[in-house]
């Protein structure tokens, strides 16, 4: 358990430098976590026989990223940041990988729950421009991205960034001297693959459009709001109320939203 302690003292957050530009195991993370969303739609809509043609999942693809580094970016800003009105009045800099004294550095700082309003609005202006229906495409994303999502958790721990509470768990790791509980693991694992096999047995209950969206949004709120408990407050904002984070606030509100539309989404199929 010595060498687990301490991995972050042994671990190299750059996986290798070309032409001076270090390239992050997070990076490498987030890359991997793309692609694998995208085949996993690609497979289901083959073994579920699914009314999408593969040109336009690949259209749609574009769309959503774009839609999902801006959200999340923007998202995380809003939210998170300390310097909001520094970027709200420079935008230019919201987007800039160097530093003050030009050394690469990459984009830092990228909000989840601003991620699914960016992906929400890409979808909605996708789906309306190419006539495609919007409920069926939602659904497909309920149960592509968990597993990709795990591999952008994994991305955190290997960044060493989003530490843990401190801990005397015997598998916790040290950070600046503090054994911390590995929590980006913890999302990885319940955010990831529990949300994951959660969603993929729920389709087979399936009853109408738009409900694998839903099972996925209740399943991702309620597995983040678990995981903040063991999961350092953002040190810039701490505790906001009843002693929850803001990641437990904002999937709190996931939630009541989720349990919204569901039951908006059972009258309509209802009616119909």
């Amino acid at each position: 358990m010595e060498f687990w302690q301490n991995i972050y003292s042994n671990f190299d957050v750059v996986a290798f430098t070309i032409g001076g530009f270090k390239v992050h195991w997070y990076s490498l993370m987030y890359i991997t976590a793309l692609l694998l969303a995208l085949f996993i739609g690609k497979y289901f809509v083959k073994r579920d026989k699914i009314d999408i043609k593969d040109s336009m999942l690949d259209t749609y693809f574009f769309w959503v990223e774009i839609g999902v580094i801006l959200g999340a970016r923007l998202g995380y800003i809003l939210i998170y940041d300390a310097h909001t009105s520094f970027y709200l009045t420079r935008p230019w800099q919201i987007f800039n990988p160097f530093d003050i004294n030009g050394n690469f550095v990459g984009i830092r700082g990228m909000s989840y729950h601003g991620a699914v309003v960016g992906f929400l609005l890409a979808t909605i202006l996708f789906c309306k421009l190419y006539k495609q229906n919007l409920w069926r495409y939602l659904d497909l994303v309920g149960i592509s991205v968990p597993l990709a999502y795990t591999f952008g958790r994994l991305g955190n721990f290997l960044n060493q960034e989003l530490f843990g509470r401190a801990t005397d768990a015997p598998w916790g790791i040290y950070v600046d001297g503090t054994l911390r509980h590995p929590s980006q693991l913890y999302e990885a694992f319940l955010e990831g693959v529990v949300v994951f096999f959660v969603v993929f047995f729920a389709r087979k209950f399936k009853k109408f459009e738009g409900e694998l969206i839903v099972v996925y949004l209740l399943s991702y709120a309620t597995a983040r709001f678990v995981c903040e408990f063991f999961r350092e407050p953002d040190f810039q904002l701490g505790f906001i109320a009843l002693n929850f984070t803001m990641g437990q606030i904002l999937s709190v509100i996931m939630l009541a939203g989720s349990l919204g539309l569901y039951a908006y989404l059972k009258k309509r199929s209802k009616a119909h």
